[in-house]
């Protein structure tokens, strides 16, 4: 099983170069039934795992001139905040064993595993869904889950975007949602946080993603810090797991030029759905 959670990792790179992501949202089942990892360590190294990743994907963006860095900053600081205090203290204070309905145990693992999979259901239905062509309109939803060169190999830098116009108390409230949401779950959350950006700061959608991607670097790598007061971490298998997803990334950022991406993102999307609903049937009948 330990070589297929590797090859889950090649596998989970290979999406976010390939489709744009929804990859990462695979990370904690790979970690939690591949590996062998409990449910609170795996959405820890998922953190570490999906901000890396992340943080290099953003960095194809930067280049490109798709990241503004004053919306990142004004959104990434609730968010940066909420999932740090959510990682230090709320997950560790949750209860081992929280209640029982009939003959299931509700403990904090399958907590985690079923808000886990709601996510994975949600994040699903944006990549399934159609895009509308609608220029400059919240987009119905997107995940983290990212259009890497797909949307922007051709954007020129001269390219003029409009000036974010920011709705502060919508970007808190939306920040610590997300914030919390991260640090609970191990996933960035991208599928709520571009949409955010659109409706709240007046991105337009390119900007929208590659600003959204440094967003999820950084807050689920301070999320991960958090969890560094509260665990022994393997940084051995962090680093092997890490450094495969990325190599994944350039392979499928490599052949995103020649694999037509759109109906892999909905191929994929209807996979995460159904891995979705077999976690949340796992958790409840087969616990």
């Amino acid at each position: 099983m330990e070589i297929l959670g590797y090859i889950a990792a090649m596998l989970i790179g290979l999406s976010l170069g390939l489709i744009g992501g929804g990859g990462s949202i695979l990370t904690v089942p790979v970690l939690v039934y591949l590996l062998g990892l409990s449910p609170v360590i795996s959405t820890a190294y998922s953190l570490f795992i999906v901000g890396l990743t992340s943080l290099v994907g953003s960095y194809k963006f930067y280049q490109k001139g798709l990241v503004s860095m004053k919306t990142a900053v004004v959104f990434g600081l609730p968010s940066i905040v909420a999932v740090y205090l959510t990682r230090r203290y709320l997950v560790p204070a949750i209860p081992e064993n929280l209640f029982t309905v009939g003959d299931l145990a509700v403990t904090k693992g399958v907590l985690l595993m079923l808000l886990f999979a709601g996510l994975m259901v949600f994040a699903s239905i944006s990549m399934i869904k159609k895009k509308k062509e609608v220029p400059a309109e919240p987009v119905d939803v997107v995940d983290e889950n990212i259009d890497t060169d797909l949307d922007v190999e051709h954007t020129d830098k001269t390219e003029t975007h409009p000036k974010p116009k920011f709705n502060y108390g919508g970007i808190l409230a939306e920040g610590l949602v997300v914030g919390t949401l991260t640090g609970l779950v191990g996933a960035g959350g991208g599928f709520l946080i571009i949409p955010a950006l659109v409706l709240f700061s007046k991105l337009d959608m390119k900007m929208a993603v590659g600003t959204s991607l440094l967003i999820i670097a950084v807050k689920s790598l301070f999320g991960f810090i958090g969890d560094v007061f509260n665990y022994e971490i393997d940084w051995m298998f962090l680093g092997i797991f890490s450094t495969i997803s990325i190599a994944g990334i350039f392979i499928g950022t490599y052949l995103s030029t020649k694999i037509h991406a759109d109906k892999l993102k909905t191929s994929f999307g209807w996979f995460v759905l159904v891995m979705g609903i077999y976690i949340i049937i796992k958790e409840i009948f087969f616990t």
